[in-house]
């Protein structure tokens, strides 16, 4: 059984030729810039407590470290992460959380959100992590955009100037939704 392929009967001009190469050579540049573009990664930040700051801060200071394009857009109880007074004062809730070694009869005494906290920050600073501060300006330096969501600003009747210095204010969630739709990676937390 044979096949035969008919060959063109004129060889291709040098102009066509050249005109094909230019055109293969473009769509392998595009490919090659489509391989070298790294991860984006955009977290959702909807929780405000100490043991919640740790997951955000820690995944966007990595993923930056590794040069991803890394956005945090907070929401709701989360601006207190950005915000230069509650920032430094996050506090875990003992009640109903399961992690907590404590039980929940003593968590619902007076002072049992002050105790766990301050037994999560024992456990923090006996390990050598870095505190709540230390890693939002960490991630800050690696290029971590961090984002207040404008309508919970309001909200909550927070002011752009009660933000840590660097923190991009008042963000819609129109904005905050356009940069997930190009994200290679979402995470709510």
């Amino acid at each position: 059984m044979s096949t035969t392929t008919e060959l063109p009967t004129e060889p291709p001009e040098v102009t066509e030729l050249a005109e094909r190469l230019d055109e293969l050579e473009a769509q392998l540049a595009e490919f090659a810039d489509e391989q070298d573009q790294l991860p984006k990664m955009d977290i959702i930040a909807i929780h405000g407590t100490l043991d919640m700051a740790y997951p955000t801060l820690i995944l966007s200071s990595v993923a930056a470290a590794f040069d991803w394009d890394v956005t945090v857009f907070a929401s709701f109880w989360a601006l207190d992460l950005l915000h230069e007074e509650k920032s430094k004062r996050l506090k875990i809730s003992a009640l109903g959380n399961p992690a907590i070694p404590m039980p929940n009869l003593l968590a619902v005494l007076p002072g049992g959100d002050r105790l766990a906290t301050a037994m999560m920050r024992r456990q923090i600073a006996g390990i050598g992590t870095e505190t709540v501060d230390q890693l939002i300006r960490r991630a800050m330096d690696a290029g971590v955009r961090f984002q207040a969501c404008g309508m919970a600003m309001e909200l909550m009747g927070y002011e752009p100037e009660d933000f840590i210095e660097g923190v991009e204010t008042d963000v819609g969630a129109g904005t905050a939704l356009l940069d997930m739709a190009d994200s290679d990676i979402q995470l709510v937390i």
